[in-house]
């Protein structure tokens, strides 16, 4: 679990870690640190302009910073759905159609390993039987990945650790438009070329071997792809989150006025 502080500047995008300052002679700094170590939530500094509110993981309450007026965690999550559309137009589109694009980047990514792997074993037959799957398949892999370890956690709430968000967007790059697009068209060409018989395959006791040396090179190749993914699930994931800092303000002020 994330256990860090951080700050929201108004009229920035960029905020600043801030850790809280541990000395082993203090039992005060010893009972903090513990503390830190169950509870996870998101500080918005008060500016003139800004707003200012903690909001936990593990509270169903978020407290507006400066007062005593607090806001159900239910309500804001409701009124963050609801917001939605006051975000820019740029930020809502990147948040509805950016898993897409990663989505099409490892359709593309399954086309160039099947056209490597067709190569490899010389198989001309079945083009687009071999395509068709290598192009859907991880495309829908890739977006619902996104959505469960990404969008639907943010949008939920139980997502607001920034070094996570990170994380889970370039891990769905990398494994899912990136090494899975080239693990699902092994087999696939492996089958079309024991089929058509297109290359000489091993004996028993040479198949992983031979699997191996056909794989090396294609995963040397696909190596700036893999690397290209993991940026664009990276890039993508920080603007999502920068989607949900701004619904977290627009949702807190509304509760604000609620409560008032």
């Amino acid at each position: 679990m994330c256990c860090e502080r951080f700050r929201v500047h108004s009229g920035t995008r960029g905020f600043k870690w801030l850790r809280p300052s541990l000395n082993n002679d203090t039992e005060e700094n010893i009972e903090t640190a513990k503390r830190f170590q169950h509870i996870n939530y998101i500080r918005a500094e008060t500016s003139p302009r800004g707003i200012s509110l903690e909001m936990s993981e593990n509270s169903n309450v978020v407290v507006q910073k400066g007062t005593s007026s607090t806001v159900p965690r239910a309500l804001i999550i409701k009124m963050m759905a609801e917001n939605f559309e006051r975000l820019p137009e740029l930020d809502r589109k990147i948040f509805t159609y950016g898993p897409m694009y990663l989505g099409g980047n490892g359709a593309f990514a399954g086309l160039i390993a099947n056209s490597l792997y067709r190569r490899a074993l010389n198989v001309t037959q079945g083009r687009f039987s071999s395509n068709l799957p290598m192009a859907v398949l991880p495309f829908l892999t890739t977006v619902a990945m996104y959505n469960v370890a990404v969008s639907k956690p943010l949008l939920s709430g139980d997502l607001n650790c920034p070094t996570c968000v990170l994380i889970r967007g370039a891990l769905v790059g990398a494994v899912g438009a990136g090494i899975y697009p080239i693990l699902l068209a092994l087999p696939v060409n492996a089958g079309l070329a024991t089929r058509y018989n297109t290359a000489p395959l091993p004996e028993k006791g040479n198949v992983l071997r031979f699997w191996m040396n056909i794989t090396q090179p294609i995963l040397r190749k696909m190596g700036v792809v893999i690397v290209l993914q993991v940026f664009f699930g990276t890039y993508l994931s920080s603007r999502h989150f920068d989607s949900y800092l701004k619904l977290i303000q627009l949702s807190t002020s509304n509760g604000e006025e609620l409560q008032d």
